[in-house]
């Protein structure tokens, strides 16, 4: 380099002529083939490489939330597909980022939702999660927003990946606070909304992977590792059953243009 002043360091890694480093390790020697992806994506964000049983949690969370990618936005990814001049790049990108909002937001919008109510405080026992998860939700409620992680458009009664979800983490020593907090929710919150809602699998990965001590800030991030599988899967479906153009013709062909 010209101006030895410059210098752009990263703790992540580094490569040369003939090593590729990661996280202090060679990666051609000391992580293919050893180390999975999740296992991977944990320590690079946390800086520490996880538990066995962080894996195992961290890991059915981005299983869990890889159904994500069956959503509305993985039909306007095909669609993208057939259209886009970079058609695969492209097709990510529209299933990715077209419901960021609404689908993946719900994880992280959970996960600092819950982050926010124990800031003050945990709780030492069940009934002081119920009295906090009560008061949470009132304060919601006055408020007119919605508890994030409450409620499912297709599971009325209960989401079947929750309860698995907090079964593992407790089988692996990892129900903690904001996981307790959220089951305290699912209790209480009939109270006050005067209703019984479901607590969401997007909701209940923001509480696990909060109680991994992964930034709040990044779970967004981790709900688009797992909905990436599910638009992989979704593209090759479209090239063995193309279906993506008659959606577009159907959809066209029944809209009311209005100014």
């Amino acid at each position: 380099m010209a101006d030895e002043g410059l210098r752009f360091p990263t703790a992540i890694g580094t490569s040369d002529e003939t090593q590729i480093r990661l996280l202090g390790q060679d990666l051609a020697a000391d992580l293919m083939g050893k180390v999975g992806f999740g296992e991977l994506a944990y320590w690079l964000v946390a800086g520490r490489r996880p538990t066995p049983g962080e894996v195992r949690v961290f890991e059915t969370v981005l299983v869990a939330l890889a159904d994500h990618g069956f959503t509305p936005t993985a039909i306007a990814a095909r669609l993208t597909y057939l259209s886009a001049p970079e058609s695969l790049q492209g097709a990510l990108a529209a299933g990715l980022l077209g419901g960021g909002s609404r689908f993946l937001g719900v994880t992280e919008d959970c996960g600092r939702f819950l982050a926010g109510v124990l800031a003050d405080g945990v709780p030492e026992d069940d009934a002081g999660f119920d009295a906090l998860a009560l008061a949470a939700v009132t304060e919601a409620r006055a408020a007119k927003n919605f508890v994030p992680g409450l409620g499912h458009p297709v599971h009325k009664k209960q989401d079947p990946r929750t309860p698995v979800l907090i079964r593992i983490a407790e089988e692996e020593g990892l129900r903690g606070p904001h996981l307790r907090l959220f089951e305290a929710i699912g209790r209480v919150h009939p109270q006050v909304l005067n209703r019984t809602l479901p607590l969401n699998g997007a909701g209940v990965c923001g509480a696990a992977l909060a109680d991994l001590g992964l930034p709040v800030d990044l779970l967004r991030g981790f709900a688009l590792l797992a909905r990436a599988a599910g638009l992989l899967g979704h593209l090759a479906e479209e090239r063995r059953n193309p279906i993506g153009m008659d959606v577009y013709l159907t959809v066209d062909r029944n809209a009311v243009y209005e100014d």
